[in-house]
């Protein structure tokens, strides 16, 4: 299971938290939060399938990265006002 990441970020003058976590192989899912004000305003669930291909499900740094690439849509999607 791989660490997950951590973002405050700011959208139409509110901040906003996110967070995203590897629930690790025996319940292989990315999950991206969004939480405001401690309440979670949005939960995106990903299994490992949907962008890990075959090979790649146990390895670290495939896992990372991937764990990574949603963080990051995640936010870019809340800045472009694409979840709200």
């Amino acid at each position: 299971m791989q660490k997950g990441f951590n973002s405050d970020i700011s959208y139409k003058g509110l901040t906003y938290h996110v967070q995203t976590e590897d629930w690790g192989s025996e319940n292989p899912f990315f999950v991206s939060q969004i939480f405001f004000s401690g309440a979670v305003m949005k939960s995106v669930k990903i299994h490992y399938t949907k962008v890990l291909p075959d090979g790649l499900k146990s390895e670290a740094r495939a896992v990372r990265v991937a764990l990574e690439t949603q963080h990051q849509s995640i936010l870019d999607l809340l800045v472009s006002g694409q979840l709200f």
